[in-house]
């Protein structure tokens, strides 16, 4: 394994490490995407619901564009390696 991808594996699992506890404590956690536009992003919700949202007023406000369907949820913790608590 190289350096980087040591680097990689290690800022991959703090990333998982903090979503677990921000959801088990009751928050929302922000999933960002190269897929979205600069503006947008998904928050992952303690009740397993995902919601595209819309970031205004420097990432202060959120704006929600629309819920994921069940689906959509399932392909993006797939695509992540995110397991649904």
């Amino acid at each position: 394994m190289t350096a980087l991808q040591t680097i990689e594996q290690i800022g991959n699992e703090a990333v998982k490490k903090l979503r677990l506890q921000k959801l088990r404590n009751g928050r929302p956690f922000m999933i960002n995407s190269r897929e979205l536009p600069p503006d947008q992003c998904y928050l992952e919700f303690p009740d397993g619901d995902i919601k595209l949202v819309y970031l205004k007023n420097s990432a202060k406000d959120f704006t929600v564009i629309r819920t994921l369907t069940s689906e959509q949820e399932q392909s993006l913790r797939l695509r992540y390696n995110f397991f649904r608590l």
